[in-house]
């Protein structure tokens, strides 16, 4: 199923979607593809962010540079 939708372009967004129209697509084509990399890459992105502060290393390490910088702005 399709549905058609209706959206409001700044001069930034129109001029992507020419260099996205560049390549041959269509403008559907053009906007379709471009909002399914957005999601892809933030969901790509959301799984990193996991990974990363499940990782009791790296955990441990954001703690000791917090500890550092709280030591450095106390005579502030």
């Amino acid at each position: 199923m399709t549905k058609t939708i209706s959206v409001r372009l700044d001069e930034e967004a129109l001029r992507a979607l020419r260099r996205l129209e560049a390549g041959g697509r269509s403008r559907s084509e053009a906007i379709r593809e471009a909002l399914l990399s957005s999601a892809q890459q933030g969901e790509t992105l959301r799984r990193q962010a996991e990974r990363v502060a499940s990782d009791p290393t790296y955990r441990r390490e954001v703690a000791e540079i917090q500890a550092v910088m709280d030591e450095l702005s106390e005579p502030w």
